[in-house]
């Protein structure tokens, strides 16, 4: 990696080595060429704040206009006569820059030779602009006078103008970074972001979280580099010990730590806040352009506010991983009045949700089911031990008591208001439907059945058979692969049946993963 990352734009060099200064361009706008021949020879060799003056000429305010079309803002200043093929065309012209053009950066300068037709209290009072001159008293000292003032004040306004809009492209680039849907996603739009509002191109991105943990430091990286993204498949970090951390970035860190703000660090540029728990939170960049100050800082409040959205995803990913942790643990906690492992729910949940992307659903659909799946069986809470725990065959009463559980869970569930339970009601109340509309509890058929329900009857089915359970031994998985050959479009919906059969190795990858 260059070690010239975000290296400041060079303040000053050898002579010989200078790049040439770009001159200041000033608009002659006249019908007389005598006032063309004595501005050149008054301005010749001028320079004002190290620059050269480019003279250039138009004589009619057609000419003028086309001028301006093609270089729009770049021109510092124009002296305006006003009678020239009309008696107002200078008049017009100013209004055609300040409205048409919406020009308001140029300076604008009347030099006219009959100040009696345009007095000049009129004309400041109606036309926008910056000075009123009459020919004879334009002398050239005062001719270099107005040169330098103008000038002067075109630099200025253009400075605060570009402010203006690297201020409006940093707010655009945070407004996109905190619309990120998801924590392991940052890192790449934080990138795009940067590229597309400020035209910075990084190499790298890096968000890092410094915790203490066993008596030492431990780092959360979320990483991208060269276009990829490194994310641990649930959390979306991976956590990594400060020995781990290649040196450029433990340097980088150090020395952001010691200076305890955000700057240029070896490699880089490294941004510094804390989470909510005190911790350090990192932003490193890797580039490989020279910034000035103006965008330096424009960097820093673009990396001050895409910290703050990395602390509230992590909040985020914290609450989620909180609320799917206790919705398994309760889910759990009914599977085992069974005498069922818990780890069947986090093992449906897990399926449903993999059989969901497979479909093409939406990430909130599958994160949506991934979190209200493991409460598909809750409705068993009210269903009486010795039912739940007969190691044989159910009597026809007691099978119509157990069919209870889908309704008694939708009951149960029904009554939040929060999105995410009224999703876990939909799935416990139809997870026992079948596609031929011989289920339970409403024989609903086809696709009558919601999505997220019939997903999570080939999840719960296809564990159920594999795993052991107070009335059956566990199926091998040929065993199971053919039952749902068989009952593929007469208890399940056959495109998920496919999908399961087409990914069974990443299915039996989340059975290992979630173990009995």
């Amino acid at each position: 990696m260059s070690t010239q990352a975000f290296p400041f734009a060079p303040e000053s060099t050898d002579a010989d080595t200078l790049p040439p200064t770009p001159p200041w361009t000033v608009l002659i706008v006249d019908d007389e060429e005598s006032v063309h021949q004595i501005t050149r020879l008054a301005l010749r060799h001028m320079e004002c704040a190290g620059r050269p003056i480019e003279l250039v000429h138009a004589y009619s305010s057609e000419e003028a206009k086309a001028i301006f079309h093609a270089k729009g803002s770049n021109v510092a200043l124009a002296l305006v006569d006003i009678v020239m093929e009309t008696e107002d065309a200078g008049f017009k012209l100013i209004e055609y820059i300040r409205e048409h053009l919406n020009n308001s950066i140029t300076r604008l300068v009347v030099r006219t030779g009959q100040p009696g037709q345009a007095p000049e209290e009129q004309v400041i009072a109606h036309y926008d602009i910056n000075d009123y001159k009459a020919k004879t008293e334009l002398t050239n000292i005062k001719l270099k006078t107005l040169m330098h003032s103008a000038l002067r004040a075109y630099q200025d306004i253009l400075a605060l103008h570009k402010q203006r809009l690297r201020l409006e492209a940093t707010i655009s680039a945070l407004r996109e970074v905190s619309r990120t849907p998801s924590l392991s996603l940052l890192p790449q739009t934080a990138a795009s972001a940067l590229k597309t509002a400020l035209n910075i191109d990084c190499s790298e991105v890096q968000l890092i979280t410094q915790i203490p943990f066993g008596g030492s430091e431990t780092y959360l990286q979320l990483t991208r580099a060269n276009g990829q993204k490194t994310t641990d498949t649930y959390t979306g970090l991976t956590a990594v010990s400060a020995a781990d951390l290649p040196k450029y970035l433990a340097n980088a860190i150090t020395t952001t730590l010691v200076k305890q703000r955000s700057g240029q660090t070896g490699l880089g540029y490294t941004a510094l806040s804390k989470d909510h728990s005190g911790n350090n939170c990192f932003l490193y960049l890797a580039s490989t352009q020279a910034l000035d100050q103006d965008e330096l800082h424009a960097l820093d409040l673009f990396c001050s506010g895409a910290l703050a959205t990395y602390q509230t995803l992590m909040a985020k990913d914290e609450l989620n991983a909180v609320q799917s942790e206790l919705i398994c643990i309760l889910g759990e906690a009914i599977e085992k009045r069974s005498e069922e492992t818990g780890a069947h729910v986090r093992r449906v949940a897990e399926i449903s949700a993999l059989i969901a992307a497979k479909y093409g659903e939406s990430d909130q659909f599958v994160e949506s089911l991934r979190l209200a799946a493991p409460l598909h069986d809750i409705g068993k809470i009210a269903i009486p031990d010795a039912i739940l725990e007969k190691p044989a065959r159910l009597e026809p009463h007691e099978w119509e008591v157990m069919q209870q559980h889908t309704t008694i869970g939708e009951e149960m569930l029904s009554h939040s208001d929060k999105p995410l339970f009224r999703y876990a009601a939909t799935i416990a109340g139809c997870h026992h439907e079948r596609w031929d509309g011989q289920g339970y509890p409403r024989q609903l058929r086809g696709k009558e059945i919601p999505l997220e329900g019939r997903i999570t009857a080939v999840a719960d089915v296809f564990d159920a058979l594999l795993h052991a359970r107070s009335y059956k031994a566990p199926w091998s998985l040929e065993e199971t692969l053919a039952y749902f050959t068989t009952e593929r479009g007469k208890h399940f919906d056959p495109e998920l049946v496919d999908l399961l059969l087409v990914n069974v190795d990443a299915v039996m990858d989340i059975c290992d993963r979630f173990h009995e």
